[in-house]
């Protein structure tokens, strides 16, 4: 974005940046720039089909030029029910390599526990298919090395699923950023809140019927152990499957402020949490400090007692600050009269957001298919991310201030 001389400029800009925002709310205005002929229809492969992965399908299948050919998992009730909403057309597998023979996949949507996610995406891009890989791409640093490395030779198109990266108001925070509007950035403070405590809304634990379970295929490499319903619904929360908030749910916001920062890779980490109300092995309260190269300290907290406020992400500058989350986006500005009764200015720019940017992030991918191109959230930005969370995960279990060294980083999960 370049550079603009004055505010009224700047506030023309805003308008239309805030229109295109808007115009973009009607997902039929999504389908990709290249009109396709009825042999160039993707075909997809759903891998994994709980929750999220039959939402994410929901999204492909929306888009008139994709087929959901296949639907895997290994619970009974979960592929039945992804194959409904699939369609007839969609056969089910138990066994993702199933998926991966068929000459009719184009692509597959990974959507499995953490600790399944790297060898299902190498096996994908051995295989020939691109692929969208929900976040965290990795179950450890060195498993995400592995994986860029496997994607980098395979030459296949690889989309993480940290969706800010295609949402049109997380685009014109980083244009503000670049912009220069917030000024010398020293802060940034970013937080999540979810409410597991009532186990109810989305966050609810079904009764799992272990009869239709592939249980020891669901392990997969981790190691072996009896099957709990906390285990199978809240896999997040164990450290053989998933990596906790951090992994979670920070992946998401740290990507964002390591895109609007510009850095990659944070210096230091230190983290405290523990747990307050679960019965898991992950901390259900957490507290994490990085400091990132230019004189940056990011802190993050999360908590799954309560969802007042959900997520977001508050960046400090000195001459503005800059409020952002899947809702809106504000900015402030130093030295404006605060208004009566806050502690806050009038916002300079208040942005809404018109849905999930999940599919601007599913058309880019669409998109990228048949351009060749890389996408916005390519396999190294799933490991910036992800390998950030892991780096305040590994900070946590020592107990330390933990200054990165790459080495070391990459022999710990």
């Amino acid at each position: 974005m370049e550079k603009h001389s004055d505010d009224l400029t700047r506030r023309e800009f805003l308008k239309e940046a805030a229109a295109v925002s808007a115009g973009l709310a009607a997902f039929g205005g999504l389908t990709p720039a290249k009109v396709l002929g009825a042999n160039d229809r993707i075909r997809l492969g759903l891998l994994g089909s709980g929750e999220r992965g039959t939402y994410d399908m929901k999204l492909f299948k929306g888009n008139p030029d994709v087929e959901v050919v296949a639907v895997c998992d290994v619970y009974e009730p979960h592929r039945l029910h992804a194959q409904e909403v699939a369609g007839s057309q969609a056969q089910v597998h138990t066994d993702y390599r199933e998926v991966l023979d068929r000459k009719d996949v184009d692509a597959v949507l990974i959507a499995t526990p953490d600790h399944w996610h790297k060898q299902v995406l190498i096996d994908a891009v051995h295989a020939g298919k691109d692929a969208y890989c929900e976040k965290p791409i990795m179950h450890s640093i060195p498993e995400g090395v592995e994986m860029v490395k496997a994607v980098k030779e395979s030459n296949r198109l690889v989309q993480t699923g940290t969706q800010q990266r295609s949402w049109p108001h997380w685009i014109l925070g980083k244009q503000l950023v670049d912009d220069g509007m917030l000024g010398q950035i020293t802060f940034v403070h970013t937080y999540w809140y979810q409410n597991y405590f009532e186990d109810s809304g989305w966050m609810k634990k079904n009764a799992v019927d272990a009869s239709k379970l592939d249980w020891k295929m669901w392990l997969g490499d981790a190691p072996e152990q009896p099957l709990t319903e906390e285990k199978f619904a809240h896999w997040r929360f164990f450290w053989d499957f998933g990596g906790g908030i951090l992994t979670d749910l920070l992946t998401h916001w740290i990507d964002v402020i390591q895109w609007y920062l510009g850095q990659p890779l944070p210096q230091t980490a230190t983290t405290t949490g523990d747990l307050y109300l679960m019965k898991w092995q992950c901390p259900d309260t957490i507290t994490a400090c990085y400091e990132y190269p230019g004189n940056t300290m990011v802190t993050f907290t999360g908590a799954l007692s309560n969802s007042i406020d959900d997520g977001g992400i508050v960046f400090r500058g000195t001459k503005a600050t800059l409020k952002i989350d899947r809702a809106q986006l504000l900015v402030y500005p130093e030295g404006a009269r605060w208004q009566d009764g806050a502690l806050y200015p009038a916002p300079e720019v208040h942005v809404r957001s018109q849905h999930d940017g999940t599919i601007e992030h599913v058309a880019n991918f669409l998109d990228c298919m048949r351009s060749r191109k890389a996408p916005n959230a390519n396999i190294e930005v799933g490991f910036e991310a992800a390998r950030a969370s892991w780096i305040g995960n590994i900070a946590l279990k020592r107990g330390l201030k933990t200054v990165w060294n790459e080495a070391e980083a990459r022999t710990n999960s």
